[in-house]
């Protein structure tokens, strides 16, 4: 039995052609991933995002804990910052990129992805289990969430009205648009509190929004109202999936794996080598220092063909190289792109490589990341 979010309802409503993702129902899209992804770039977009994961980790010990089980120094972030940080095994290889936020001196709150759930949760708990630097309290609190993400260069014009008022809890500002990049904090909606953090997954400003079902349903029916001089239109998956790989965001299970390691997948700028030991920190430090054996790489399509898809083999020189990752037909640039692992001798920009679909090779060249800008 697929799970379904608090916007379920809403989703069918709106007539949305939904999809297995992860074990839950969700929307692919409404009216066209096209569309979506257009109304994001270039005005608004509302998703659902409650399938993702809430973790709390808090107590004495939580700052200490954190820093020896994530990449990325905890120790940086002030009371209502935020981080996008990665959980690897020792050797080195991706339990799950997560985004983590300090509510309060000793506690913390973990964004995870919805299908690594389970796996994450029973990771950090035995990895807490063998933890003796302090006491450590983690709660797997997903299913007291909802979620939405609000996104798009417009959101700002009129957020504010969809939550008013100065924040309560966390962090103080004036008003949601006063919160910076990475920033959370607790704002009342209605008679309950939620959290708002300017983040997202699309490469545009916007805002996330957690809390308790009944507020999370409330705000997409008040944002889709409030949005809609402001060109606001709910998205779907497909939506934004095509936005992070124009923007390189990795994808759990794509670009990043169990297999494979952040200064692979080209995310080392996370991973904090002079903080102290942390699960992992070994072998990454010996990839940053000796390299590795394939590298992650954005490609265009330069040949007219289909879009390229996970899986398809990468070919230079007339050998089966590496394979796609992500790929898809960019709404933004109206071509195929992609993104694939590569030995690293080929992963210099402008290496002509060729993409093989149905059979068939056809033309690509490699591109700085991310492959669209503003």
């Amino acid at each position: 039995m697929l799970k379904r979010t608090p916007l379920y309802a809403a989703h069918q409503k709106l007539g949305a052609k939904l999809i297995d993702f992860g074990g839950w129902e969700m929307p692919v899209q409404y009216t066209s991933i096209t569309d979506e992804h257009l109304a994001v770039r270039n005005a608004a977009g509302i998703f659902d995002i409650s399938h993702m994961g809430e973790v709390t980790v808090n107590g004495p010990g939580a700052e200490a804990f954190l820093n020896s089980v994530l990449t990325n120094d905890i120790r940086k972030l002030p009371t209502g910052g935020g981080q996008y940080t990665l959980m690897c095994r020792e050797n080195g290889g991706v339990v799950d990129d997560l985004y983590a936020y300090r509510l309060s001196v000793g506690v913390y709150f973990l964004i995870i992805n919805a299908s690594r759930i389970e796996a994450d949760v029973a990771w950090l708990k035995a990895q807490a289990a063998k933890f003796t630097g302090g006491e450590v309290s983690l709660t797997d609190a997903s299913h007291h969430y909802a979620a939405v993400a609000v996104q798009g260069p417009r959101v700002q014009e009129f957020i504010n009205t969809v939550i008013p008022g100065p924040s309560r809890s966390v962090f103080p500002v004036a008003a949601v648009t006063d919160l910076k990049k990475n920033q959370i904090a607790g704002f009342q909606f209605e008679d309950h509190s939620v959290f708002v953090s300017r983040t997202g997954y699309s490469g545009e400003d916007g805002f996330e929004i957690v809390g308790p079902d009944t507020s999370i349903q409330h705000i997409w029916a008040k944002v889709l109202e409030i949005g809609k001089p402001f060109g606001v239109k709910p998205a779907g998956l497909g939506a934004r999936d095509t936005l992070r790989t124009e923007v390189c965001y990795p994808l759990y299970g794509h670009e990043l794996d169990e297999n494979t390691t952040p200064i692979e997948a080209g995310v080392g700028f996370f991973v904090a080598l002079d903080k102290g030991e942390f699960n992992g920190r070994s072998v990454l430090a010996g990839q940053k220092a000796n390299g590795t054996k394939k590298k992650l790489v954005a490609f265009k399509m330069t040949d007219k063909s289909a879009p390229p898809r996970p899986h398809y083999p990468i070919w230079v020189n007339g050998a089966s190289v590496g394979e796609v990752v992500s790929g898809t037909q960019s709404p933004s640039l109206n071509l195929g792109i992609g993104m694939g692992y590569v030995p690293p001798e080929f992963a210099v920009s402008d290496t002509k490589i060729e993409i093989e679909i149905r059979g068939k090779r056809y033309g690509a060249v490699v591109v700085k990341k991310p492959i669209y800008k503003k």
